[in-house]
Order: C-alpha cells, then structure tokens, then sequence
C-alpha cells in the first residue's frame, strides 16, 4: 500500500466526482449551445456547476468563468488586465508560482514593468511595502494567497485595502488554498480569484476565475459567445460537472478537513522533531495551510531522501522543482532566506483525504533512517 502525501501537487479524485464525471461523459453529451433538449440538458449542467463553484468562494454565479485550470486563469487575469497595451505595471512577489511568473516574465518582455516584492523569512508580504509600490501607477496586484510549496498563507485583506486605496484590482491566485482554507472572494478583498478542480478532489482540466462585476478584462479565448464572450469555445461539460461536485464536496467538509488535517499535520511536525535531530520548519508556522508541511532536514541530500521515500512506497514532494532529473534550488525557499543547500535539503509533505494516523506513524517510522541515509550521501 502507497501512502500519498503529496495533496499540494494534485489530489486522487473523489468516488462522488468520478461518478458524476462519468455520468455526465455518458449521459450528457450534448453541446451546452446548442438549442435542443440535450445541448439544453448540457447547459443546465454547467450552471449547476457554476453555482456550485460559487459558493464555495463566496462569488455570484455570473462572476465565474470556468476555465482549463488555475494557469490559464492566471494567465487570463494578467493578460486580460494587462496585455491590450504596453506600459501597464504589474505588481506581484517573489515566491510566486510559475503559472503567475512565467507570464509575467513574459509581459515584461512586451514593455510591461513588473515589480517583484519581496517576503519575510516566513515567506509573508509585508502591507506597508505593497502600498509603497503603488505610490506609482499598477494596472494589477497579484498575489498567491497560499503558496504551493510551503502552504504559507498571505494576510490578504490588509493587502486588498491598500490596492482599493490606490485603485488598482487585486488578484489572488487561491489554487492551493480553496477546498483547504475557507476562501471568499470579497471577505479578501479580491477583484480576481483563480482555482482549479484537481486541487481538491477533482478531475484535472477544470478551473475557474472569478471576475468580479464592474472590472473590466479582454477576452482570452476568441471563437464564440461562451462564458459571456470571455472564453470561445465549447465547454469541458464532464470537467466543469466534476468541477462542481467537488466544490459541494469541499463546502460541505471543509471545517472537518481543516480540523483534522491540521491534526495530521501538527502530528507529523511533531514526530520529525523528536526522531530526527537538525530539522527546520519553512516558513510561518502560525499562517500556514492546515495540511501543508515544508522541512529542511539539515545536511540531507533532497533528492535522495524523495526517491528512498518513494522506494519505500511513499509519494512526497521535493522543496524545489526538479528538472531533468536534477534537483535545483527552490525559488520560494531562497526567497526566504534559505541557501541553495538548504533548499536542496527540503521535503513538502501535505495531507489529503485517504491519509490517517497508520500512514503517518508509518512515514515517521520510515524518515529517521532515511534521512540518516541521505545525510551521509552528502557527507
């Protein structure tokens, strides 16, 4: 039996959302545009989605744009705000995900400014330096409100107050965060929101943007009237439908699942610290997703101790991205402080549905050995 602890990446899809998804493969073939009783079936299954979608961020119906995934509606947030014309200004962080960096890297190639603000040691934005960056004119604030490899979560309110004083939307790239953490769309003071379905028990290819009402956004897909012209072309039905479900799934859980996956995970934390000497937490421990657990084990090799992790039947995720079998340092974590060795020294461990207390003793009964192991590979 594996032990999967790499929810963070993606998550094994609910029993509930396969079913639907296969039922709406099956059963509702029809093109939502289309003008007959099946495209029409189509239609309602989409906005049944929709609403499901909303309410779980807090958003109406009419502000969700369901899209492939969160990278293209991070991609649709900053093109959208700002591709149309050069010289707009960006305004994001340094720990940000690819699906937000890459596109910024790439606007700024096309004549857009971008700056790039710096966290603390805990990996936090600090209020005050974003509302030092808007002194100039921004067309965008983005921000990941949880981040993806140490499950920090952002202040966000304090940082929506100072683009709603300076007039610049806010986006919060809440990927990681919605189905774990409670999200909603104006309690944070967010214009755009991004997520996407295989973060949280369903299928992969599904996602959405939130656009709240009155902001003003170019079409990123063009070819048809779907999703109120924002996005051409024919929707995911079964995607959108699995979408849906697991959002239901997700507001109806979600005070269990913080509870007991941050029981989980405290617990986890606990025994590295007493089994295994020279281990460091990355980033804040107080503002931190419930199931997400990044370690620096001192003096380890990362990569050895992830694939010995995975020999002995257990799925974990490298602190860093690896690349063509190399292991090279993590972004967020340099970000933070961190050298490039210890960066290379560190494991996100994050819990999900199908993880218990068995798996998790079984994983700290595993660890001491194998980090003992990819320390002396180092030494």
């Amino acid at each position: 039996m594996r032990i999967y602890l790499d929810h963070n990446a993606t998550t094994p899809i609910r029993d509930e959302v396969a079913q639907a998804v296969l039922r709406a493969l099956r059963d509702g073939f029809g093109n939502p545009s289309s003008l007959h009783a099946e495209g029409a079936a189509a239609r309602a299954a989409v906005e049944r989605a929709r609403e499901q979608a909303a309410a779980l961020v807090g958003a109406e119906p009419g502000e969700l744009v369901f899209t492939s995934g969160a990278t293209e509606a991070n991609h649709a947030a900053l093109w959208g705000t700002l591709g149309a014309a050069s010289g707009s200004r960006l305004v994001t962080t340094n720990v940000e995900h690819p699906s937000v960096e890459e596109p910024a890297a790439a606007l700024e190639a096309r004549g857009h400014p971008v700056t790039r603000l710096p966290v603390d040691a805990d990996g936090r934005l600090d209020p005050a330096a974003l509302g030092d960056a808007l002194t100039e004119p921004a067309a965008l604030v983005s921000v990941l409100l949880a981040n993806n490899e140490t499950g920090v979560l952002q202040d966000a309110r304090p940082l929506a107050e100072r683009c709603r004083d300076h007039g610049v939307p806010f986006h919060l790239d809440a990927t990681q965060a919605v189905g774990k953490w409670p999200v909603d769309v104006r309690a944070l003071g967010a214009a755009l929101l991004s997520a996407s379905a295989h973060k949280l028990g369903g299928p992969k290819g599904a996602g959405f943007l939130v656009l709240r009402k009155g902001l003003a956004v170019e079409p990123w897909l063009r070819g048809g009237p779907q999703e109120r012209g924002r996005r051409g072309g024919t929707e995911n039905v079964a995607g959108i439908v699995g979408l849906g479900v697991a959002c239901e799934l997700a507001a109806r859980e979600l005070d269990a699942r913080v509870r007991e996956w941050g029981r989980l995970r405290d617990r986890l934390w606990q025994g590295i610290r007493e089994k295994i000497p020279n281990v460091r937490r990355n980033g804040s421990e107080r503002h931190v997703l419930p199931n997400t657990l990044s370690v620096e084990f001192t003096g380890a090799d990362g990569e050895a101790l992830l694939q010995a992790l995975d020999l002995e039947g257990v799925a974990v995720s490298a602190g860093a991205a690896c690349h063509s079998g190399s292991l090279t340092p993590s972004r967020v974590l340099r970000a933070m402080g961190r050298s490039d060795e210890e960066a290379r020294a560190s494991l996100r461990l994050s819990v999900g549905d199908g993880i218990g207390d068995a798996e998790i003793e079984r994983v700290l009964a595993l660890l001491p050995d194998l980090v003992a192991r990819a320390r002396e590979s180092l030494a």
